[in-house]
């Protein structure tokens, strides 16, 4: 059977054309947008779970193409590009599932990358920049360094990245001493005719100097300037974020972004693996839980929201744990958990039983759609499951801390609820702020008594009682504003403006793009068009821990769309959380990513090309 599916945007509508080369009975018109549809024309809804959406057709007859009409259903959401088109779509035939090709072209578009300009002299081919540079003239030819202990991380992803091996027998020497005026990761590399050497503050600061040698043997095509270089990190915190509960990234893209963060001296990968969407991680205290949500689609627990088509998913194991281990701590890198409470709970709550009060009346609805999406803290159930799941999944990342969630709670949450108006009443609880906050701090000091730091985004602070508290690690992520807030009440703060650092964003507003909107465009310049430090708030520096970026996967349906969201925009979350402030601007970026550009293309990863 062939069937034809053509999605355009027209204004605010969405339309759809669905056409067969057989005829097909009473078919149900299955899909997915970015937040909640309606239809205008040319078909019935007859159910909806969030973006996901099931449209009654009339009977399709040979080699007509019938036309649904859509809009999203909240006034101030409108298509933008082709990402708010309807994805994962099929027909629904009696007992069988038929999938639709794409309404359009899928993710960022291959192009031509325009001109870049050049770098400007005084600065090295490098991304970040180090903290000092001074040139001595002339260059030194290298391919290789002889073997030295504590670069074998930095060898093997050569190898792993398709370059030329950094390390060989008969390579140039490299002198290696420690310093005691150096931080941990900090690095003192003198390139000169007479040989390498390398002052290290410690086997961090080996391994950044080894990155730096591979980076500009590639960069400067084999012809290293001669000079010294002295370089350490402005922040501890250096992340990228990976939500692999809308879209179930494979164990071989995750490592390969390791590999990526690595090249740039990133060294935190926050792993976002449960959401409305899925639980993924394969715990031992609850099986239920990812057993029964590593898939959505068709017949399972949650239907193909965010483009889970007849259906997608998949899980992670221990031994997938210990893999993405292993390769992050080959590359200094540490990885933070996330398990996401008390919101963004759909998928726990229909899998596991209990976590909701029975005799909750309330009509809450989460921003993206769900009735039903936030546990209840007055549940002994919840708390049967929350305590022994976060110690679990804390225990098996030597980080020590693990993410709580806490964003997005939907308004009017536990309003319903007796069993929460009887747990405001004991404990002198005002709103669901207070409530959350109550919550919150309970699990993060339950979970202290193991060691165990806790993290959550910016709303855990929220709440008559200070919120979290218990030395919980914030994300400021709506803006940098509730960071500072934060941070001036005694929160160290990791700042992730949606604004300058979500790469689920479009590069740009062209309707041929790719990517979100509800916090406008990402440019390559806009991810250094700011500081972590905001002008005016210089007092919170000490509790400014770091810079993430964050990679949602509401708009991602195959693994490599992702790349293209990344790069190049991860060279300037790489150059805002190393460099010292104000070092590189957009201009001096633009002209950075035109230099980086063909290392892309080398390695095998997919760039946007335009924006």
């Amino acid at each position: 059977m062939s069937l034809t599916f053509r999605a355009r945007i027209d204004g605010r509508q969405i339309h759809c054309a669905i056409g067969a080369d057989r005829p097909l009975a009473a078919p149900v018109f299955c899909f997915s947008l970015m937040a909640a549809p309606k239809v205008v024309s040319g078909g019935a809804l007859i159910r909806r779970v969030a973006g996901y959406a099931e449209v009654s057709l009339p009977d399709l007859l040979p080699g007509q193409l019938h036309e649904v009409v859509l809009e999203y259903a909240n006034p101030d959401y409108a298509p933008r590009n082709r990402a708010w088109l309807p994805l994962g779509a099929y027909l629904r035939v009696g007992r069988d599932c038929l999938p639709l090709p794409p309404g359009a072209e899928l993710g960022v578009r291959p192009g031509e990358a325009p001109a870049a300009p050049p770098l400007a002299p005084d600065r090295l081919p490098l991304v970040p920049q180090p903290t000092d540079w001074a040139p001595s003239g002339g260059v030194v030819e290298f391919a290789t360094v002889a073997p030295v202990a504590g670069l074998e991380g930095v060898a093997d992803l050569a190898l792993r990245l398709g370059l030329a091996p950094l390390v060989g027998a008969g390579g140039r020497a490299l002198a290696v001493s420690e310093s005691a005026d150096l931080p941990p990761d900090g690095y003192r590399l003198t390139i000169a005719d007479g040989g390498l050497a390398v002052a290290v503050g410690g086997p961090a600061g080996l391994h950044y100097a080894g990155i730096t040698l591979l980076t500009l043997r590639e960069t400067c095509g084999g012809a290293l300037p001669c000079g010294v270089i002295t370089d350490r990190p402005r922040f501890g915190w250096r992340g990228q974020h990976l939500d692999c509960a809308r879209h179930f990234f494979g164990v071989e893209f995750i490592l390969r972004l390791l590999d990526v963060m690595a090249l740039l001296k990133l060294n935190r990968f926050h792993w976002h693996f449960a959401d409305d969407e899925a639980f993924r991680l394969e715990v031992e205290t609850q099986p239920l839980l990812w057993q029964r949500t590593a898939f959505r689609g068709e017949g399972e627990l949650v239907p193909g929201v965010f483009g889970g088509g007849i259906r997608a998913g998949g899980s992670y194991s221990r031994a997938a744990v210990a893999r993405i281990l292993a390769r992050a701590r080959a590359l200094q890198i540490e990885v933070l958990p996330e398990i996401e409470v008390p919101a963004h709970s759909h998928a726990m709550i229909r899998a596991v039983p209990g976590l909701r009060d029975p005799g909750d009346n309330g009509e809450e609805v989460s921003v993206q759609g769900y009735m039903d999406n936030i546990v209840n803290p007055a549940m002994p159930a919840t708390w049967d499951l929350l305590l022994p799941l976060a110690r679990e999944v804390a225990g098996l990342f030597p980080l020590g801390m693990l993410h709580l969630g806490a964003d997005e709670a939907p308004p009017g949450a536990w309003d319903g609820s007796p069993a929460v108006a009887a747990l405001k009443a004991r404990e002198g609880l005002a709103t669901s702020e207070d409530v959350q906050g109550w919550m919150l701090a309970r699990l993060a000091a339950a979970l202290g008594e193991d060691g165990v730091r806790v993290a959550a985004w910016e709303e855990a602070a929220k709440g008559c009682q200070g919120g979290i508290g218990n030395g919980a690690l914030l994300f400021s992520w709506t803006g940098q504003g509730p960071g500072v807030a934060a941070a001036r009440r005694g929160h160290e703060v990791v700042m992730c403006p949606a604004q300058n650092v979500y790469f689920d964003l479009a590069h740009s507003g062209d309707p041929d793009d790719w990517g979100a909107a509800w916090a406008g465009f990402v440019s390559l310049e806009r991810t250094v068009d700011w500081d972590p430090v905001p002008a005016g708030a210089e007092d919170i520096a000490p509790r400014v821990a770091g810079v993430q970026a964050c990679l949602w996967g509401e708009v991602i349906v195959q693994d490599d769309q992702a790349e293209a969201m990344i790069a190049p925009r991860i060279l300037g979350v790489a150059t805002k959380s190393w460099e010292p402030k104000g070092r590189t601007g957009g201009a001096a970026l633009r002209a950075l990513a035109g230099v980086y550009g063909p290392l892309f293309d080398r390695i095998g990863w997919r760039r946007h090309r335009g924006a």
